[in-house]
């Protein structure tokens, strides 16, 4: 008997040893393990990728989350520390078991050598994780970022530069976004376009139309349009022709 289970002992410590090797050259595959834990749903209808997105807009810092049950939310925090954990009282509060209640905080602090976004562990039970690597100390996150709190896997981004104007959607394709009455799918308004596309055709008639429905005055209906002009006055006059719903 002492001599099976000691056998049984040197089977298991050579299994250990070979997990070791195993998570010293790939630790990423452990994570990916892990990761399937998150899944609140059946496989076949898609795994639910959670993540943390830390913004600064101007002087508001924000974050914007699903790791609360699932759900989208925006989260603005005076002191600018988001806290997270098992514990309702956190701010982004976690319904795992492997994460401890108070497990770990994301901070943005600017009043540093290098400002950014900063993850710092409450010296959890099983412990924080960025990009598989323990997190002893604070550690300044980067966009893109893979962090694990226990068994709970997310993805970190980040936004701190200003929003970016996109230019103006022709107006072709914007006829094509306006939904028929009754309809709930974006259609193609053929008629309205067919009657936009002949407007644009005769600069006079269309000048006429613009002084029936009183988009412009005389004066100006007397001035040579320039290309932009007559686009800007044609999506004015094609926006009050669409029905209201309520």
């Amino acid at each position: 008997m002492a001599e099976f289970i000691e056998k049984e002992l040197e089977k298991r410590l050579s299994l250990y040893q070979v997990f070791l090797k195993l998570y010293e050259h790939h630790s990423s595959f452990l994570d990916e393990i892990l990761h399937l834990e998150n899944v609140s749903q059946p496989l076949f209808s898609g795994l639910q990728q959670f993540y943390l997105q830390g913004v600064v807009d101007g002087s508001v810092v924000y974050a914007i989350t699903n790791l609360c049950e699932g759900k989208t939310q925006t989260l603005i925090q005076p002191q600018r520390i988001w806290t997270i954990g098992r514990d309702r009282s956190c701010g982004i509060y976690i319904s795992d078991q492997h994460v401890s209640r108070r497990h770990a905080a994301i901070q943005y602090i600017d009043d540093i050598d290098e400002p950014g976004f900063y993850l710092i562990d409450f010296t959890s039970k099983n412990g924080t994780y960025v990009n598989s690597e323990p997190a002893y100390r604070p550690i300044k996150l980067q966009d893109g970022d893979r962090i694990r709190l226990g068994s709970m896997t997310f993805s970190f981004f980040m936004n701190i530069t200003a929003p970016q104007v996109l230019p103006t959607v022709a107006v072709e394709l914007l006829m094509q976004l306006v939904p028929r009455k009754g309809s709930n799918e974006a259609q193609i308004t053929s008629s309205s376009f067919d009657r936009k596309k002949s407007l644009s055709e005769n600069l006079d008639n269309t000048v006429q139309v613009f002084r029936d429905v009183k988009l412009i005055d005389s004066e100006e209906a007397g001035i040579w349009l320039s290309k932009q002009r007559q686009s800007e006055i044609l999506d004015d006059f094609f926006r009050r022709q669409i029905p209201s719903h309520s």
